[in-house]
């Protein structure tokens, strides 16, 4: 059913909803379990109506970025902090974009290199501000996945002020970590389900 079709059958229901309601009290046949059997099937149409706009927007988003498994990754004009930038795909309805396979991060460095630039460092969803050296993604969990720059420990440490961590553009896609009140360019993460 597309977007334009569900919403003429939810108008129709919500009518006929309404007509029940009103002349409810004046027919005696109309049964309560019939009125509570439409509230269900007009909810469910709701919930349908709202996947088909969150489907919609997701292809939108997926035509005008890249995408990669089961997520597309959109580039977003401007620079930001860390903070600025994670609210900023929060509030587009992902999250800073977080490779979980080398497959992915090659895909992403190849998709930021033609999209923002060669040299351009973008904000990954990974951070150890909460514990220097123990580095979360964005929903708290331990990174599975990383590709850090230095080989010492396999990543980055003991500097305090750089907590955030960025996807380079001239070592071909590695990570290391920055000032999370550095200004960088943002590619947000949507998960496609």
């Amino acid at each position: 059913m597309d977007l334009k079709g569900a919403r003429v059958v939810l108008c129709l229901l919500f009518l006929i909803h309404s007509s029940f309601q009103q002349s409810a009290p004046k027919k005696k046949n109309v049964r309560k379990d019939a009125i509570e059997e439409l509230q269900k099937k007009i909810k469910a149409l709701e919930d349908d109506v709202s996947q088909l706009k969150e489907h919609q927007a997701l292809q939108s988003v997926c035509l005008k970025g890249i995408k990669v498994h089961r997520k597309c990754f959109l580039a977003i004009t401007g620079k930001k902090s860390f903070h600025e930038a994670s609210e900023e795909c929060f509030l587009n309805g992902g999250t800073l974009s977080t490779p979980e396979s080398s497959e992915e991060n090659d895909q992403l460095y190849d998709y930021v290199h033609k999209s923002i630039g060669q040299d351009e460092k973008i904000w990954l969803g990974i951070n150890d501000l909460v514990t220097e050296g123990k580095w979360l993604d964005q929903r708290g969990s331990d990174v599975q996945y990383t590709n850090w720059e230095t080989m010492a420990n396999r990543k980055p440490g003991g500097d305090r002020s750089r907590n955030c961590a960025v996807l380079s553009g001239a070592p071909k896609g590695k990570w290391s970590d920055e000032n999370c009140r550095a200004e960088k360019p943002i590619v947000c993460e949507f998960n496609i389900v």
